[in-house]
């Protein structure tokens, strides 16, 4: 294996059909500029072949090719040597729950069992549910409505659809297309109703899943994967949402056989708050949305959770008890979105058990939506599911018999494992697709992993958690941003100063709404902060803002679902809302928004150095996401997979003048330094003492437990009360020793006063001195 991971930096790669290619080779192009931030391993997003065009590489259709549109293996094979040849590593994501059939002709596996059916030598790849149609035929919801048959026409050995294009079986390719259709292994259907004959990623039909408990499936998609830790080209791999698969843990067992007990392995694990990660799994941890949660809710303010509550009442959103809503949106979720998975799982635990019951549905929906965690068939979370039935069947006594024919049924290995995939599936639509966009009390904490209703971190859980994962995990990753989160680190950090500023919050967004009403005031109260988030200090407003900020408040109300979705678009209220945006951006409000922004962002550029310089210090491997050295003001996908402008940030870098900038540079090369300090050195917090302590957060990294410590961590937060009162008499106690501060240059021994040590930055990285 090559070097040890100290840190990653995550590179979004593009094909030339997306746009803006980002290869192999622009990878390698990036390496001198990497290697002198101090990051000790590139981590690329899907290198798998994808489907042409794909923006993200998550739709892979053939697994065992590295995708040509990057540079193929060769691309691969000189971007390794050249990372080596520097002392770097690379990580690699790779998919191994779903593949991309959303255009059939380019999966060579799917395009297989859609032209022999049950008789393809894959058809044991895919979970496909057999029985959902009479005649055993694969049922694809691709029709917007029935009479969109008349469309079908035979072109040679393939049926097409507008540009869907699907096999013929041999030999029945003769006669009127609806009439060969009908003689095909497969059926297409309108969408709406309800019918998918195979799992899919969630509710995405464009996705279909494998079944990697089949041996012969995880080898023939694994085989190339292995190549690579079999010829040196990788050091690790970031295993996409593990929890879509029957057993991953048993997947995790072979994955860890295949790749070695060296190579550095994460997965992508949405954890509960208070939800640990199996200890058992054969794995270095999660990839760090844990970390994401703890530490921007360390820099929110609690004492602003009361007037934000109230705010957000006023617009209709109620928190006096979040459990019924998430509730009813998990319930929802089940029987409607997901209705395909409940009926084949209701199938299941009929078939199981012996025998149906009419309110088995009702029983299953109430049961996965009081499972509190993606999956609880882990070992350590044992006792989640008999919690989970006590609940339900103290709220719903008339479910009991129906409960009891449940868990008869889940004792079986299908019906079992459908059951937890179905339960992340329902978490990940009810709270991450659809409450993550409702709940408009402070929107930063609305972020894959969070748990808005724990508005704040205390110092005290964060310590804890952070000397746990020093004991338990001392590898794992952490992360403010990733491909995934609703909102860049930066503009959370900024979103964030609104806990301090409660009242001024409200009365700004009472201004804003009477210069522009908007057309629903939850919705807009939700989207106000949004814009606040990304708005520029300068005020000016270009047209890919515009742009960016109309695509992103469109998908952020179909995701809420209230007014307008996804399946039922309101053209009405979206149009009144794009009118209301533009209303916003070129009216009276956006003067308002400017003088807001400039006066708050002081402090947001404050928190958002000090919550940067805790994610690389605190135990874990820390990685940037691609562009978040500079300040960033993404918003979610596709917004956060925009081109990062690389010319800017070596500037920046050869300049030496951004305080974020050089930040990142200075943690890293201080990892490269200290690397067993980091790596496996313990971790012990540091108290202020004096008026202004709790806006003081500290501690301190070292090699051996008892033993003196090498690096002190001091950030402040909560810096808005601060502008008014300053430090006062706060102090920190250091350890013994010099202390030199690899931020901004200073040198310091003994207690010191937090307004000194915080005189120039609102951070400070301290490497002992005096060795």
């Amino acid at each position: 294996m090559g070097v040890p991971v100290l840190s990653t930096y995550r590179l979004q790669l593009r094909g030339p059909a997306s746009g803006a290619i980002f290869g192999f080779a622009e990878a390698e192009g990036l390496l001198d500029y990497l290697d002198g931030l101090g990051v000790s391993h590139l981590y690329l997003s899907p290198i798998l072949s994808a489907v042409h065009g794909s923006e993200h590489g998550y739709d892979v259709v053939d697994p065992t090719t590295v995708a040509t549109s990057l540079g193929g293996r060769e691309g691969l094979v000189r971007l390794s040597a050249a990372a080596r040849q520097r002392g770097m590593g690379l990580i690699v994501d790779i998919v191994p729950n779903h593949v991309g059939v959303a255009a059939p002709q380019q999966n060579p596996w799917w395009w297989d069992v859609l032209r022999h059916g049950e008789q393809s030598q894959y058809a044991s790849f895919f979970d496909i549910d057999w029985e959902l149609d009479p005649d055993r035929r694969i049922v694809l919801p691709l029709l917007g409505s029935e009479d969109d048959l008349a469309g079908l026409r035979v072109d040679g050995d393939t049926l097409r659809l507008w540009d869907l294009m699907l096999p013929i079986a041999p030999g029945t390719g003769n006669g009127d297309p609806r009439a060969v259709h009908d003689r095909q292994h497969y059926r297409l259907v309108d969408w709406r109703t309800g019918g998918c004959g195979y799992r899919r990623f969630f509710s995405i039909t464009s996705l279909a899943a494998l079944r990697q408990r089949t041996e012969e499936v995880f080898a023939a998609s694994h085989a190339e994967i292995k190549s690579w830790f079999d010829e040196d080209l990788i050091d690790g791999l970031r295993v996409d949402h593990p929890d879509g698969l029957s057993d991953p843990a048993g997947y995790l067992d072979q994955l860890r056989a295949l790749i070695g007990p060296d190579a550095y392995l994460v997965i992508e694990k949405v954890l509960a708050a208070g939800e640990a990660l199996e200890p058992t799994l054969p794995v270095q941890g999660a990839t760090g949305y844990d970390v994401l949660r703890e530490i921007g809710g360390l820099f929110t303010d609690p004492a602003g959770r009361a007037r934000l509550t109230e705010l957000a009442a006023a617009a209709g959103f109620d928190d006096d008890d979040p459990a019924p809503t998430l509730i009813d949106l998990k319930s929802r979720a089940a029987t409607e979105i997901l209705a395909p998975e409940l009926a084949r799982l209701r199938r299941g635990v009929a078939a199981a058990a012996g025998r149906d019951h009419d309110l088995l549905p009702d029983a299953i929906v109430a049961l996965a939506a009081r499972i509190p965690v993606y999956r609880c068939d882990y070992a350590g979370l044992s006792e989640v599911l008999g919690i989970a039935i006590a609940e339900t069947v103290s709220a719903h006594p008339e479910l009991a018999s129906a409960l009891e024919l449940v868990i008869a049924g889940l004792l079986h290995p299908d019906p079992a494992a459908r059951f937890q995939q179905l339960c992340g599936a329902v978490t990940a639509k009810a709270v991450e697709d659809c409450l993550f966009y409702r709940d408009p009390r402070l929107v930063s904490l609305n972020e894959v992993g969070g748990e808005p209703d724990r508005f704040a971190v205390s110092t005290a859980e964060f310590h804890r958690a952070s000397e746990v994962r020093s004991r338990l995990w001392p590898a794992a990753m952490s992360t403010l941003t990733t491909h995934d989160t609703k909102r860049g680190e930066d503009v959370r950090a900024r979103i964030a100063v609104l806990s301090q500023a409660p009242d001024l919050w409200a009365a700004e967004v009472a201004s804003f709404e009477r210069l522009a009403p908007s057309p629903d005031l939850a919705t807009g109260l939700f989207l106000w902060q949004n814009i606040f988030g990304v708005w520029p200090v300068d005020g000016v407003v270009t047209d890919e803002l515009r742009q960016r900020l109309h695509g992103y408040a469109e998908k952020a109300i179909r995701e809420a679902g209230m007014r307008t979705s996804w399946t039922d678009p309101d053209a009405e209220f979206e149009d009144a809302l794009h009118s209301w945006l533009d209303a916003v951006l070129d009216g009276p409000a956006a003067d308002g928004m400017t003088l807001l922004v400039n006066r708050l962002d002081p402090h947001a550029r404050s928190d958002a150095l000090g919550q940067k310089l805790l994610c690389l210090t605190v135990p874990g491997v820390p990685d940037v996401y691609q562009g978040t050295e500079l300040w960033d003001d993404s918003l979610v996908d596709p917004d956060n997979r925009r081109p990062v402008d690389y010319q800017a940030r070596r500037t920046a870098l050869a300049e030496g003048a951004h305080p974020k900038l050089a930040l990142v540079t200075a943690a890293l090369q201080l990892r490269r330094r200290l690397s067993d300090t980091f790596l496996t050195g313990d971790y012990r917090p540091l108290l202020a003492e004096g008026a202004r302590a709790e806006h003081l957060v500290a501690f301190a990294r070292g090699l051996l437990p008892g033993a003196e410590p090498d690096v002190v961590v001091a950030v402040s937060r909560w810096t808005l009360t601060l502008a008014e009162t300053g430090w006062e008499n706060t102090v920190l106690a250091l350890p013994p020793g010099r202390w030199r501060d690899v931020i901004g240059g200073g040198t310091w021994s003994g207690p010191v006063q937090a307004g000194r040590l915080f005189a120039d930055s609102p951070v400070a990285l301290l490497e002992r001195a005096d060795v």
